[in-house]
């Protein structure tokens, strides 16, 4: 029988298992009844009922090194620092570890400190995103809301050179080299070798291939020092409010990087859990609120990257000799499913991509028809009005007014908006992705266009045509003039003269081309025949 240790050698962590150890920190935590430990391979997480400490493992990782007091001073300092910028009322601050003269230790005052822990306002359990899908509550809106959150914070994070220098192919190409020589000759208890080879093989291959995407992405300030480890169980919805907890804080590697990196992560993690369904949907809504559809065209190598480095901090802990054996069997089941999820990242989706163009007078109801269609079939949808503002460098709510086919709506300026429109539709096409198209399309020449895009690629097009009674649309420009919520800049005063110019669609076979009477609502079954909904889970 092994000797009890004494009791100067007992982890702080496990010290302050006793509620009493809480007792007497200045603008400390609340003394708990009981206090719950978890643990992860880098942390020792004590949570009481309203707070939680959280104290560093004295470990080295290779990539990381808690081993001196300092270090793990260091680390949750910055752990605080950075992760106040998207939970500022969670991380309270860092509070020390005193050992007394007894060998007890305690956060009030007194005796040496031995060791430094992160003070927080514990969440509840049942707000985090991961517990929201398990129970089969989490759905587009929180999925939409959760987008447009991360669209600001990536927006306002910060971007340097230095930072610039993680999203190049080089050094992208150095960290998938680094993951698989982390795991050569482990990853084959989880994949066939041949497996494993079409795997790195792809990942370099994309590499290479997207060098010039990566350039482009870094020169439009997509690389950002982001939050690095995005997932389900670090997002808690508190009333209307989001907060996410847990940015990578011992690695700014980890950290920096492509925007699309930090989002699939994401998107990676709610098709873990069933839902390629809402993992889509976030694509769409980033893309839309963050005007970056051009992330689609690293979207899948993202996506397949963090799902290896998942699947190897899995087979790391499977293989730990300290973990007990159900976490070890655990672990080696979420290896193989991470895995396997990075080696889809070369499948194309079994439903195949299709392009929709919705268009039609103004106020006929072109936006609300293309985000039905989009929600439905899994899609972006590329609008013309946001593109528009977005172009002129001004808020897409902006009122943007001139007189008809004058101004930033001039013929000229018409067909740039048009041109990018479609190469915006074009890179989601090439990821095997389909999408819809919402602009008016009133001549013939732009509705041309949208087609010869689609049989470019290969794939259906379809032009819904938008339609209501004058009167039902004079009287939405009524309402919007009233409101003034809208991206739209269509007013009363151009809406004879938009009439007269449209170009009636007469070009298109019946096949792809349907009328939508937006005055009344559709049945279902007509949804379906031309939009069949997207699969939740693959």
């Amino acid at each position: 029988m092994s000797a009890r240790p004494a009791i100067s050698q007992v982890p702080p962590a496990l010290a302050l298992l006793d509620p009493g150890a809480w007792v007497g920190a200045r603008e400390g935590p609340i003394a708990p009844r009981v206090v719950e430990l978890l643990e992860t391979h880098i942390s020792w997480v004590l949570r009481g009922e309203r707070d939680v400490i959280k104290l560093k493992k004295p470990v080295s990782l290779g990539f990381l090194d808690f081993r001196t007091l300092e270090a793990r001073e260091a680390a949750c300092r910055a752990e605080v620092d950075l992760n106040r910028r998207l939970a500022p009322d969670v991380y309270r601050g860092v509070l020390p570890v005193f050992r007394r003269l007894d060998g007890s230790c305690s956060l009030e005052p007194g005796g040496a400190v031995v060791d430094w822990a992160v003070w927080m306002r514990r969440l509840p359990d049942e707000a985090s995103f991961e517990h929201i899908a398990a129970a089969g509550d989490l759905g587009v809106a929180d999925v939409d809301r959760l987008a447009a959150h991360l669209a600001r914070f990536h927006a306002r994070c910060d971007r340097t050179r230095e930072i610039d220098a993680f999203g190049r192919a080089d050094v992208i190409a150095r960290n998938v080299h680094e993951n698989f020589e982390q795991t050569r000759g482990a990853l084959e208890r989880y994949l066939t070798q041949d497996e494993a080879r079409e795997l790195e093989a792809w990942q370099l291959a994309e590499v290479a291939r997207l060098e010039p995407t990566f350039d482009l992405r870094v020169a439009h300030g997509r690389v950002r020092d982001g939050h690095g480890d995005l997932r389900l169980e670090h997002v808690y919805r508190e009333g209307d409010a989001l907060t996410i907890l847990d940015c990578i804080e011992f690695a700014d590697r980890f950290r920096f990087g492509d925007v699309c990196s930090d989002l699939a992560f994401l998107s990676m993690d709610l098709a873990w859990h069933g839902r390629v369904d809402l993992a889509e949907r976030l694509f769409a809504s980033y893309a839309r609120e963050a005007d970056d559809h051009d992330l689609y065209a690293v979207a899948d190598f993202y996506e397949s990257y963090r799902a290896f480095v998942r699947g190897k901090i899995a087979s790391f802990i499977a293989s730990d000799p300290d973990a007990s054996d159900a976490v070890r069997q655990r672990a080696g089941r979420d290896a193989r499913r991470f895995f396997l999820l990075a080696l889809s990242g070369p499948r194309r989706a079994l439903v195949g991509p299709t392009l929709t163009a919705v268009g039609g007078l103004i106020a006929s109801g072109k936006s609300t028809v293309a985000e039905l269609v989009g929600e439905r079939i899994g899609a972006p949808v590329i609008d013309a009005d946001r593109t528009r503002k977005h172009m002129l460098g001004v808020d897409v709510q902006a009122r943007v007014a001139e007189a008809a086919f004058q101004g930033a709506y001039d013929p000229g300026f018409t067909d740039r908006v048009y041109a990018e429109v479609l190469r915006r539709a074009a890179v989601v096409l090439a990821s095997g992705r389909s999408v819809v198209v919402d602009a008016s399309f009133r001549s013939r020449q732009n509705r041309a266009r949208a087609r010869a895009l689609a049989e470019r690629a290969g794939v259906p097009f379809l032009f819904v045509e938008c339609a209501a009674p004058p009167d039902v649309l004079r009287a939405r420009l009524e309402r919007r003039a009233a409101t003034g919520d809208t991206v739209s800049d269509g007013r009363e005063a151009i809406f004879d003269a938009f009439v007269a110019s449209f170009e009636r669609v007469v070009e298109l076979p019946h096949a792809q081309h349907v009328v939508w009477n937006t005055a009344h609502p559709h049945p279902e079954v007509e949804w379906a025949e031309h939009f069949p909904r997207w699969p939740r889970s693959c």
